[in-house]
């Protein structure tokens, strides 16, 4: 990381703890930016840029869950079973009464048009 992202990440952590600050006291912004003696602009400005940086992260963690999901994208999963003793997870996924079961590792093609298939009969 270099010194340019450190330096942000940390001027971040200031200011989501003066916004933290300023909730709990409960203060307009308004009167809280004149109690603390900085412009309304700077507390905006900052407010912007942790909501960007939020829906970053956001956007981040989904796209590293979508890719690792074991269902196709558009699917529910009912049930994740924890890992056995050889590492394998599997999940149940339930479409009307019928029920599917997946391993890690089993074909997603295979596994969508059956679910698309049991779709249809529901």
């Amino acid at each position: 990381m270099n010194t340019r992202a450190i330096a942000t990440e940390y001027r971040l952590a200031h200011w989501a703890g003066v916004m933290r600050e300023r909730q709990e006291s409960g203060l307009s912004i308004r009167a809280f930016c004149k109690q603390s003696g900085f412009h309304e602009n700077i507390y905006f400005y900052w407010q912007r840029k942790l909501r960007e940086a939020a829906c970053t992260q956001l956007q981040q963690v989904t796209q590293v869950q979508t890719e690792s999901a074991l269902a196709p994208a558009g699917w529910s999963v009912c049930a994740v079973a924890e890992p056995e003793g050889n590492g394998n997870s599997s999940m149940a996924v339930e479409i009307g009464k019928f029920k599917v079961t997946v391993n890690n590792g089993d074909d997603m093609g295979l596994f969508t048009k059956v679910c698309k298939s049991l779709a249809l009969l529901c």
